[in-house]
């Protein structure tokens, strides 16, 4: 069993006896929706829940962790254990009660120097997860297969900073690029409590199982549940399309969102982003996101493209909306 030499260890028994062994291949971040210590978390799945992650990371600088990262933890559904025997380790960090708020200064300070452990220790590759089942590094939301009731964790601002901070942090350091830091100091004084005014978003999930063709070298718009229409302004929004695509190995994938005013049918186009590559057993998961304000009468939609034909056999859509 090993144990992430910076932590606190709170074991949880008997989960941490029990449970399947695991072979880490990813790390996988989430935020607890409470502004908990190490400590609480650790007496809230020991007391009310078997849902549990391998770590609590609080906003004080403090790490716990609460079973051995070679044994299954359950907060990350099919990336949980695989029938290969691969597995997710998971870490909770605290958050306000809407998870609306960034990691502050400590939380991604620990959060880089576990996944650098992580790496060192379990030879995680230092890239961001290409697929749900993929080796590397990501977040709750980034695949359906990671959540079973639909996720929009660890939040946008939080998202926003594991790309453009963590993650780059992660590889900066186990590079050699930057030093460690000794451990922060506990706080002068205490975490102020999250903001009651801070605005409610809607959870967003729309999916749909049935094909849909794309020709080789055609932008072609998926729909969701209904149409294609992903969202419908005035809001404010950040989402994630998921597709599952079925075709020849080696077929590229690039979407892009594009935004359509109704009065005038005029279309703003986004850049293409890559999605990827489909593998040898003829499978691509998609996962791109974006954030992103439309105004009254503009609806959001989302479009594919791909090298050859392909076959879209599910998709869905999820994040949080601001109405």
């Amino acid at each position: 069993m090993a144990w992430y030499p910076d932590a606190v260890k709170m074991e949880l028994q008997p989960e941490s006896d029990k449970q399947e062994a695991i072979r880490p291949t990813q790390f996988i971040v989430h935020s607890i929706v409470a502004p908990w210590t190490a400590r609480r978390t650790y007496e809230y799945w020991r007391d009310s829940t078997n849902l549990e992650s391998h770590f609590g990371v609080d906003y004080e600088g403090t790490v716990g962790q609460y079973i051995g990262t070679e044994t299954r933890a359950d907060a990350n559904a099919g990336a949980n254990r695989r029938g290969d025997g691969t597995g997710a380790v998971s870490a909770e960090t605290a958050s306000n009660t809407k998870a609306t708020d960034p990691w502050n200064a400590k939380q991604i300070e620990d959060l880089i120097a576990i996944g650098v452990w992580l790496h060192q220790r379990h030879s995680i590759p230092l890239r961001i997860c290409r697929g749900h089942g993929d080796p590397g590094f990501g977040y709750h939301s980034m695949y359906p297969q990671w959540s079973t009731s639909g996720t929009a964790c660890p939040g946008p601002a939080r998202i926003r900073q594991f790309r453009e901070v963590v993650f780059p942090g992660i590889v900066a350091r186990a590079n050699g690029k930057t030093p460690a830091p000794e451990k922060p100091p506990a706080p002068t004084a205490p975490v102020p409590p999250p903001k009651e005014d801070d605005p409610m978003p809607d959870l967003l999930t729309e999916s749909s199982d049935t094909d849909t063709e794309v020709p080789g070298g055609t932008w072609t718009l998926l729909a969701m549940a209904k149409d294609s229409a992903l969202l419908q302004g005035p809001c404010s929004y950040t989402v994630t399309a998921y597709a599952t695509v079925i075709g020849a190995p080696g077929t590229r994938v690039t979407g892009r969102y594009q935004d359509l005013t109704l009065s005038t049918k005029r279309a703003s186009l986004d850049l293409p982003m890559d999605a990827g590559v489909i593998g040898a057993d003829g499978r691509l998961d998609v996962a791109l996101s974006r954030p992103g304000k439309l105004a009254a009468g503009v609806q959001l939609r989302f479009e594919l493209l791909a090298s050859a034909p392909v076959t879209v056999t599910y998709r869905v859509l999820r994040g949080l909306v601001w109405r």
